[in-house]
């Protein structure tokens, strides 16, 4: 099919009256389809249904009885097993609850009120505080930000990562940049994969804040959908080459690997780190949830056992991720009205309509019956300044679901698209 833009204004009219019509079919179909979220489906969350078969002794590997006080930073076993996932050292580990969001949140928190290391200026004392932030990116890095106050300065992303040159000018000059947060493998929402040299020139690169920190919500590490499985570097091990080991904060957790609600948080970062941190986490608790950590340990067992669950997800996920690539192609190839990513793993396919469109395409999928990520979520203070990026969250929906959302998102881009070249068109006719 030719590129819209190149029809004439009456084949203009006469393909949106086309769209008008399907488009009304779909709003009479009383939909309720909801992609606003990149949740696990029901048969995701089942591939953890034997995760209580072995929960007697509740005693740990060194006879530690969970069921009480204690062991602030986590059952050594469940330390060792995320360590050697992570490639850091146990001692680099702290093992926390359910959520690694709530574990950023915290650290922020630290930051805010007893600053990132002993002697250092808490962040709440000072007038001003700013993050640079990877865009299109994670709508709650965002709020989390915005919430503590934090200036948010947009860094475009590229295919290999954050624009360097653009980061390393700005953090060199300005002391208020405290860091950068950012989703490193299968970036939510754009899925690509920081390359190896970005790690390196993250880890290496001169700051004007001599406590700068990279927020490196690594959530995505073991979830591929393909046999090509990216290797991303270890920001840890290129922090302390390049001599800035106290850099890096790296959070993970197990949400999407074993139960979303349920899972264990994991934090990494050096020696240093960790004991100012533990210092500071006495205060707040006692210890995290030691019979979740156990009972986590002995349903994953390894790096091999965690590798081998995640090839269950990804056969779960695949055919979802290429059903809504297929309807995209189909629907959508060809015309010039949008872009889209094929990511080898995570949780989302970051769309791209013509400029101004995506609030509209977003708002006509609302009133068919489908609700996705709001436009504008994937950026600071939810302004895209093009207005054109939607996240696709295809996880959660049954297949039949996904692909009639996806059918009717595909036809609210051609609607939204034909009313904005029409307008163009009418504006360009238009004698003053």
């Amino acid at each position: 099919m030719r590129r819209i833009e190149e029809l004439t204004r009456k084949e203009l009219i006469q393909l949106k009256k086309t769209v008008d019509e399907k488009y009304e079919g779909y709003k009479k179909e009383k939909l309720a389809l909801d992609m606003s979220r990149g949740k696990p489906c029901k048969e995701q969350l089942d591939l953890a249904r034997g995760f209580f078969d072995n929960i007697e002794p509740l005693i740990s590997e060194e006879g530690i009885d969970c069921r009480n006080y204690g062991v602030l930073t986590g059952l050594k076993e469940v330390r060792e097993l995320f360590a050697a996932l992570l490639e850091v050292e146990a001692e680099e580990v702290i093992i926390g609850e359910n959520s690694s969001l709530a574990m950023i949140y915290d650290t922020f928190a630290r930051a805010f009120s007893h600053g990132v290391a002993e002697g250092a200026i808490p962040w709440g004392k000072l007038d001003k505080v700013k993050f640079l932030c990877p865009s299109p990116g994670y709508d709650r890095h965002f709020s989390i930000c915005e919430f503590f106050g934090i200036e948010m300065i947009t860094v475009p992303i590229n295919e290999d990562g954050p624009d360097m040159d653009l980061v390393e000018e700005l953090v060199s000059t300005d002391e208020s940049i405290k860091g950068i947060i950012c989703v490193p493998k299968f970036s939510n929402p754009t899925g690509i994969v920081y390359s190896e040299d970005t790690v390196n020139r993250l880890a290496a690169m001169k700051t004007a804040a001599e406590d700068f920190r990279i927020f490196w919500d690594n959530a995505y590490l073991v979830h591929d959908l393909s046999d090509k499985k990216p290797i991303l570097k270890n920001l840890l091990a290129a922090c302390k080459e390049y001599n800035n080991p106290d850099r890096a904060y790296i959070f993970t957790s197990t949400s999407k690997i074993t139960f979303a609600g349920a899972g264990v948080a994991v934090f990494a970062a050096s020696k240093n780190n960790i004991a100012y941190m533990s210092k500071l986490l006495s205060i707040q608790t006692i210890g995290s949830n030691k019979i979740n950590q156990l009972l986590h340990y002995r349903f994953l067992k390894s790096v091999d056992g965690i590798l081998e669950h995640m090839e269950k997800h990804a056969r779960i996920l695949k055919p979802k991720f290429d059903l809504v690539l297929d309807i995209f192609e189909r629907e959508l190839g060809g015309l010039g009205i949008a872009t889209w990513t094929k990511p080898e793993g995570g949780y989302f396919i970051s769309l791209n309509v013509l400029d101004g469109c995506a609030r509209k395409v977003v708002e006509l999928a609302r009133e068919a019956g489908v609700v996705l990520t709001p436009a504008g979520a994937t950026f600071p203070y939810g302004k895209d300044p093009r207005d054109r990026n939607i996240r696709i969250a295809p996880s959660f929906p049954p297949l039949e679901e996904l692909e009639k959302a996806m059918e009717v998102v595909s036809t609210c881009i051609k609607k939204a698209s034909l009313e904005k070249l029409l307008e163009e068109k009418e504006s360009a006719t238009t004698i003053y």
